[in-house]
This record gives C-alpha cells, structure tokens and sequence, in this order.
C-alpha cells in the first residue's frame, strides 16, 4: 500500500491547518481516529485530531484566523488543547507531548515532546497513525509502529509494552475491548493477557468513563463479543458483578437450570437488529440479574426464580447510582422494561386473553411497543417448535394489543369518570370510599366487565356504590 495518502486530505480544512503551521514555524500532523477510519475505508465520525510540534493552541487560533467565518476557538489551557467547529467537524488541536503518570490516577503529568513521544503515549498502534500536513512531505504516513500491518491484519496491540499503557491508563483496557467489538479486530495475545493482570486497575476509573465505553459496545452490531472479553479478562466482575453471578449453574438431583449469563448475552445480540435504542439494549443486558438473588431449589418445581423481574427492577437503580449513571427517565425507562419482561413471554405461552393483553398495555402504556421487542429477543430456545409456537403466539398478541388499544383505550389510561364527579355524585369528602370506587372502574374496563366509556362507567359507579350503601345526591 502506497506510504503518502494526499487523496485523503481532500478536505479544505487540511490545506488551512497546513498554511497555518508554516506561518507559525511549526509542524503538525493528523493523527488517530481520522487517519485508522480513512484507511479502514469507514466512515470517520466528525471530528478530527491535529497534533502540532509546539503549541496546539496557537496554531487552533492561526486557524481560526485564516478561516472565512472565523470560529469560535475553545481553549483548555489546563490540557494544552483546543477545539474549534469547521462545518460541523470538530477539529482538535493538541501540542505533541509525552507523559507520566501516578499509581493512583490516569491524570497523567505532561511535557512538551516530540512527534514520536506523542505516538509512543497512544493507546494502540491502530490509533498512533499519522498523515504529515506539512509543506516537505503533505500526506505521508507516519507509521512507527507498523499500525498499518495491524489494521490489515485486524490487530489490536498497544504501541509499548501493554502492562504500562494498560496500568497508566485503565480505560484502554475498556477501549481495547470496544474497539476489538466495533471493528471485529483481534486482540493481540499478549495485550489480552495483561488486561487480565491489571483487570483491578479498572477500579480508578470512574463510573462515567466505564459507562461511556459500555454504551459504544452495546451499539455495535453483535455486543456479546465486547462483553465475553470483559467476562474473560475479569473486568466484568469489578463493573456489573450482577451480570456475572448470572454464570453459576447449579445442578440438584439431576435437576440443572439454563446459564442466564449467556442467555442474556444471546438476548443482547437478537435486540440489535430491532432497536438502536442504547437503553432497550440496557434492558436487554439487565433483563435476567434478579435470577441469581431469587434462585431456589425445591423438589416439586425444580429451580425457581420467584419475584426475579421485581427484584431485577430495584436492583437497576443501584447499577445506575454506582456507576453514575442518568437517574432520570432513562433509569426509570430501563427498570420498567426489566420489571415487565416477563409479562409478554407468559402470554406467548399461554392463551391469549384480551384481559391480559388490556393489563400488559395499562402497565407498559407507551413502552408496549418496546417491551415486546424486548421480550420477543428473549426466545432463545433452540426447539424450533417451541421457537415457532412462541413466535406465532407473540404476533397475536401483537395485533391483539392493536386491538384492544383501538377499543379500550388502556394506553395511558384515564378513568372516564374522575375522582372531583364521585364525591359531587354522593356529596363526600376525599375518602377511603372515593379511591375504592376509582379502582374499580379500572378493574372493570381492565377485566373487559364495562367498556372504556363514560356512561358504562357512571352506571358502575352507581351500582357498585349501593353495595356501599353510599346514595347519589339528587
């Protein structure tokens, strides 16, 4: 392969970057994702990495400044970098620089250094590739640590030995293992190795970081990949040991229980082609983890998982508190979907009643849709009877869903009678009464006694309330 890639810098921001390093005296290069992405022939995310021999800063703002529009520059004197916006590509500049670090911390202690410092301070040798965008030889690549062969044999290997660059920064074991899942790229032996000799590192990281690198491998294509090498190198067990307890198999009188630690890696993978929602993916990898709390062996039923969705819902807030996850929306979003998933999987067993199907969207309201497609990933059997018969039975259920929602309305469900018309109909005051006559309109419209309308569900009132002996005001 041709060593000079100037087809690559077709983009007008390269010949600025350029003209501006020779006003400023220095040297500069692209580096990192652009440069593995253009040879990879994928799509480069918009944002490019400039490394300049000398201040980043200065030569971010001699770009600005040569610029029609004039952007904005971002400064971060603390990092010694910049950032500017170039239709809608963001363009970091960082002086070439070598590091040091801590024990205790991936803060490294930086110095101004040269071009090959800042390559040897890359995380791997795919990543430390660069394109010159100077004057004397524009597009060349510079490549010390023959990344290019790596690339074209799908490798991932760290520049210097994997024990420092995985002890200094911690994170690049995670990265290691996104990037091998992104790209379908090996890791190097002994790369995987030392991951698994400084697994225990990972816990100087923060929760943010972790989850950072957990949500670019639950959006790729096939995520087990990414999460049998955190299970494998032990890193799993410092993130979500709830997601490990899930790989005991226990047998008990010749009675054994399915491995729900691959159950719901295989769970994970069927939801990719449905949803590039990150969150149903959460769903998916949390969907199981009440089952190792919950697990119990009896004689006459085998093993049980009682109450493991229930349970499985609380414990989604505790993972997102300790790795400082959104409490919001999303978490409640993610809890939901795990405290319902087996709601649907027991309809698709059995009989399919409209009362069921009016409760499930009462319960799900607008995330029906969603929790079907999570438990439809949840057939894993390989009977394929089984595998038809559930299939079948969740398609009618789905057009039963339709249905119902057409006819009853139970989606978001309000009472067609309010609590403010109970206590004018029978002159009270807020009371134990008014809630119970409330909850039986719902059960009503829910077990399919009374439409989901206005005057069935006065009459209700009316006939339930006698049985009271509460008398309507006339």
């Amino acid at each position: 392969m041709s060593k000079n890639f100037k087809i690559a810098l077709d983009n007008k921001i390269f010949e600025i970057i350029s003209k501006a390093s020779q006003e400023l005296n220095l040297e500069s290069y692209v580096i990192g994702g652009f440069v593995r992405d253009y040879l990879l022939q994928r799509d480069f995310k918009k944002d490019i990495d400039i490394v300049a021999i000398g201040s980043g800063i200065d030569l971010a703002l001699k770009v600005s400044e040569l610029l029609p529009n004039k952007p904005k520059v971002q400064v971060f004197k603390n990092y010694g970098t910049a950032m500017l916006r170039y239709k809608e590509i963001d363009i970091e500049f960082v002086g070439a620089r070598k590091e040091s670090y801590a024990e205790h911390s991936r803060n490294p202690v930086v110095e101004n250094g040269t071009l090959e410092d800042d390559q040897n301070r890359r995380d791997f040798t795919i990543n430390a590739l660069a394109f010159s965008l100077n004057s004397t030889n524009y597009g060349e690549l510079i490549d010390p640590f023959n990344g290019l062969s790596d690339l074209e044999n799908k490798i991932i290997k760290t520049p210097l030995s994997p024990d420092i660059t995985y002890s200094d920064d911690p994170l690049r074991m995670m990265r290691a293992i996104r990037f091998s899942t992104q790209l379908n790229f090996v890791i190097e032996e002994q790369s995987l190795k030392a991951i698994e000799r400084n697994k225990d590192r990972i816990k100087i990281i923060s929760g943010e970081r972790i989850v950072d690198e957990l949500n670019k491998i639950l959006s790729t294509e096939k995520p087990s990949i990414g999460f049998l090498h955190l299970y494998k190198t032990g890193l799993l067990d410092s993130i979500l040991p709830e997601l490990t307890a899930l790989n005991n198999v226990e047998e008990i009188e010749g009675h054994t229980h399915k491995n729900n630690f691959y159950h719901t890696l295989e769970v994970v993978d069927n939801i990719c082609p449905n949803t590039d929602d990150v969150w149903l993916r959460w769903a998916a990898l949390l969907h199981d983890i009440g089952k190792a709390p919950t697990k119990k062996f009896n004689k006459k039923q085998g093993w049980t998982f009682h109450g493991h969705e229930f349970l499985g819902g609380k414990m989604v807030k505790k993972i997102f508190e300790r790795l400082h996850m959104p409490l919001n929306q999303k978490m409640k979003f993610v809890a939901k979907m795990v405290m319902l998933s087996s709601r649907p999987i027991v309809l698709s067993e059995d009989i399919v009643t409209d009362s069921a199907v009016r409760r499930l969207v009462f319960d799900a309201g607008e995330d029906v849709d969603n929790l079907m497609t999570l438990c439809e990933a949840d057939i894993t059997t390989k009977n394929p009877t089984k595998f038809k018969k559930y299939h079948n039975n969740f398609d009618i259920v789905r057009r039963k869903i339709i249905e119902v929602e057409e006819r009853d309305h139970v989606r978001n469900f309000q009472p067609p009678i309010s609590g403010e018309e109970i206590m004018e109909i029978f002159n009270l005051k807020p009371s134990r009464e008014i809630g119970v006559l409330k909850e039986a309109v719902k059960e009503a419209i829910l077990e399919g006694e009374i439409p989901n309308e206005y005057q069935s569900a006065y009459d209700f009132v009316l006939a339930k309330a006698e049985k009271l002996g509460l008398k309507k005001v006339t």
